[in-house]
């Protein structure tokens, strides 16, 4: 084809399926279509079809960007692909209330406004033993909110081996200055001891910050002090002790390689005043900030005008009561809630998944290693079992519909089953039967 073959753009606009997402659009899309095919040409490539190059063009934006896709990376907690898939009971918690009006502040009993607060409050009670509760969007915000209601112009105690930062340049130090707090350090990186903190409290002091170490660990000659031994300091001086879990694991955990991350449930229990942790991480829920602890400081944290800015939606208090109230039964929880059934699943069930997903692709099944992700337990290594396809495959396979997010090492596309169900495995080896052809 040469440039004279190429149509106008009036004419290009007029075709009958440009033409249906009007005059305006058509012209555009037509002038964008004809500008890309002038370039094949003058390099001396074939334009194609400049009518469906067009069509591409006027459809590309109402496609969702947004897509499931499927993790076959072996990070279970996979911050990049979402973190935590939601359970069935948590989705139909959502439908329900997202097709219709629902009383997300409206107090049904007494007529009048209520509280999108009081929905889960009664739920978290339960379940983590605190007096009081409350949900914002996520747990930044909760830290957010806690430091700016409790310690806005004073000071905040923090050790020094927990002045982290974790992803996307999230800094624990920049956290505190944004609240308007003044942050004190203690101890040192490796080694605080309770008594750090005693000799640290002023008339200045506002609270005492203990920070998850989340996605690092510091190995050897090291010492923290137990929770505890810091709650009692904590009350001994009548200054609130927050704990910021962040991964926030409510359930006790059936796997010996899972029992080392910190519980709400043993905050709660160890005398913290209050506990900030995530929903969409070992929670398995939506993305959502909660906090538990004394009524009072709940309370302050509930006025304080910046909780509004904060607060979540009725989707996300959805999703998450549908996943708390899996968890009033652990043996129901373990068995559909998909993150702990991706860590606690038995290395010798993934195997057996790997094998059939290799058999139904030619593939070879390798040993490897998972991982929890998400910032929690760092130094954790799940026994998994991947199949193993040729390096080539990852692009199309990473492309294609649905996505198959795999790993590339050693020169093969790993494709690891323990973040795979089994119906995604055979999703998956229809992807890479497509990748191939």
């Amino acid at each position: 084809m040469q440039l004279r073959d190429l149509p106008s753009v009036d004419e290009l606009a007029r075709e009958p399926r440009l033409r249906a997402f009007g005059h305006g659009a058509a012209v555009t899309a037509a002038r964008t279509a004809l500008a890309q095919a002038r370039e094949d040409i003058r390099s001396g490539a074939d334009p194609g079809d400049v009518v469906a190059r067009a069509v591409e063009e006027l459809e590309r934006p109402a496609r969702p960007r947004l897509r499931r896709v499927l993790n076959a990376t072996g990070v279970v907690l996979h911050t990049n692909l979402g973190r935590a898939p939601l359970a069935q009971a948590a989705i139909d918690r959502v439908n329900e209330v997202a097709r219709g009006y629902s009383n997300l502040e409206y107090d049904l009993p007494e007529g009048g406004r209520g509280s999108r607060h009081d929905h889960l409050a009664e739920l978290l009670r339960h379940l983590t033993g605190a007096e009081a509760a409350l949900v914002v969007n996520n747990n930044a915000a909760a830290v957010l909110l806690t430091l700016t209601a409790l310690a806005d112009g004073r000071e905040v105690l923090v050790s020094r081996g927990e002045l982290l930062e974790i992803g996307d340049g999230f800094r624990i130090p920049e956290v505190l200055a944004r609240s308007g707090a003044r942050l004190v350090e203690v101890g040192t990186t490796n080694r605080t001891e309770a008594r750090d903190y005693e000799r640290a409290i002023g008339a200045e002091t506002a609270l005492i910050l203990r920070v998850h170490q989340s996605n690092f660990r510091v190995v050897g000659f090291t010492e923290r002090p137990a929770l505890s031994e810091l709650a009692a300091v904590a009350a001994r001086h009548d200054r609130p002790l927050v704990d910021d879990l962040g991964s926030g694991r409510l359930l006790p955990s059936t796997s010996l390689l899972l029992g080392d991350e910190p519980g709400v449930v043993e905050s709660v229990a160890a005398g913290v005043d209050l506990v900030c942790f995530s929903g969409d991480k070992l929670l398995g829920g939506p993305q959502a900030g909660v906090v538990v602890g004394r009524g009072e400081l709940v309370e302050r944290l509930r006025r304080h005008p910046l909780q509004r800015a904060l607060r979540i939606d009725k989707l996300g208090l959805a999703a998450l009561e549908g996943t708390l109230a899996l968890a009033l039964d652990p043996e129901r929880a373990r068995r559909e809630l998909p993150v702990l059934r991706a860590l606690e699943e038995p290395a010798e069930i993934v195997r057996a998944r790997a094998e059939r997903l290799a058999a139904a692709v030619d593939g070879e099944v390798e040993d490897t290693v998972a991982r929890v992700g998400g910032g929690a337990l760092p130094l954790v290594e799940l026994p998994s079992f991947a199949c193993a396809v040729e390096e080539a495959l990852a692009n199309s396979l990473r492309t294609g519909e649905p996505p198959v997010i795999a790993v590339v090492r050693d020169g093969r596309t790993l494709l690891d089953c323990r973040t795979l169900t089994d119906a995604e495995a055979d999703e998956a080896a229809a992807a890479v039967a497509r990748a191939r052809a």
